[in-house]
């Protein structure tokens, strides 16, 4: 939950109606969830035409039908056959209106309202919405051309057929209507158990990797807090030099170095160098494995070619330019 506001500041309907939560759409491709946004337009129809759907899993709703229930859900606005009552009991369609008013449009409602026929719902909805709203003449166009002109109208003129499911939502604290149209609906919403109090950890020192000497990972191991690639470039790019330097080495896998510091820590001395990550080792001994011969090699461990000559000899001197 990025914020919660007062019913009158949320985005509202042109009917005034406000929405109760909003959803990002960036949330839908990543998580595949496209069942989510379908169960959102099914439960708008739904919510208008005072059903319940029931779909099973891989024997749900298909999707010309949910048009098709949207199509209706719009019939029934556009004819006024909502007989609305108490806010706790559903709508109530009259219909004889609605009857009498797709009757006026050249449809019959029998077939309209048949769930057994696929697409004829939506190509008339298309067809009286193009005409009357659109300004479009969908004469002669089967129901693959006027959702292609359907779609062309949407975007140059900002407007969605009723099939679509998006509104036009108004800025609850400026009254400015949003530049995109909104899908509403109406879903169900489950609170995930995920609480503070279960997730809350701290450590100082615990379990190792007993390959990478790295701190374990997860409240259930006890383990630290993992600092990852992206983290040691924030630090990078605020020059935390030593804080980089402890990150990498003594509080993570410097084997030697997070005993030495400790140790320094609780004698109350200064903190020592760092020495070499264990991870370097594994480094090495992977390539070893490879079969390339690897050493690490310091100050006081010289190459076997070269031991016993002092750092006088011409071995060492610097070349001069001619």
């Amino acid at each position: 939950v990025a914020r919660i506001l007062p019913e009158e500041d949320m985005p509202y309907m042109a009917d005034g109606t406000p929405v109760d939560i909003i959803l990002n759409p960036i949330g839908v491709p990543s998580r595949m969830n496209l069942g989510q946004v379908l169960e959102t337009h099914l439960g708008w129809a739904a919510k208008v035409l005072n059903f319940k759907a029931k779909t099973p899993v891989f024997d749900g709703a298909r999707d010309d039908s949910i048009e098709d229930a949207l199509a209706r859900a719009w019939f029934v606005q556009r004819a006024n056959a909502i007989n609305i009552g108490p806010a706790d009991e559903p709508t109530e369609i009259d219909q004889a209106k609605l009857t009498a008013w797709l009757a006026d449009q050249g449809y019959d409602a029998k077939r309209i309202f048949d769930t057994e026929i696929f697409g004829e719902a939506q190509e008339a909805c298309l067809r009286l919405w193009l005409k009357e709203e659109a300004g479009e003449d969908p004469s002669g166009q089967s129901l693959e051309e006027m959702k292609n002109t359907a779609l062309r109208v949407h975007r140059e003129h900002r407007i969605a057929p009723p099939t679509f499911g998006k509104f036009e939502l108004f800025d609850g604290r400026s009254g400015e209507s949003f530049d995109q149209l909104v899908t509403v609906g109406t879903i169900y919403i489950l609170k995930l158990i995920h609480l503070v109090e279960d997730k809350i950890h701290a450590r100082s020192t615990g379990p190792y990797s007993m390959i990478t000497q790295q701190p374990l990972g997860g409240k259930a191991q006890f383990g630290g807090q993992r600092f990852g690639e992206m983290e040691v470039w924030a630090l990078e790019a605020y020059s935390a030099a030593y804080n980089l330097q402890e990150v990498l080495t003594v509080k993570s896998d410097d084997v030697a170095g997070r005993v030495k510091t400790y140790e320094a820590i609780v004698k109350g001395e200064p903190i020592g160098q760092p020495g070499v990550p264990e991870s370097f080792n594994v480094l090495l001994k992977e390539l070893q494995s490879l079969g390339l011969s690897v050493e690490l090699l310091n100050e006081d461990v010289r190459p076997p070619l070269t031991q016993g000559i002092s750092d006088d000899t011409e071995l060492y001197q610097p070349m001069e330019a001619d």
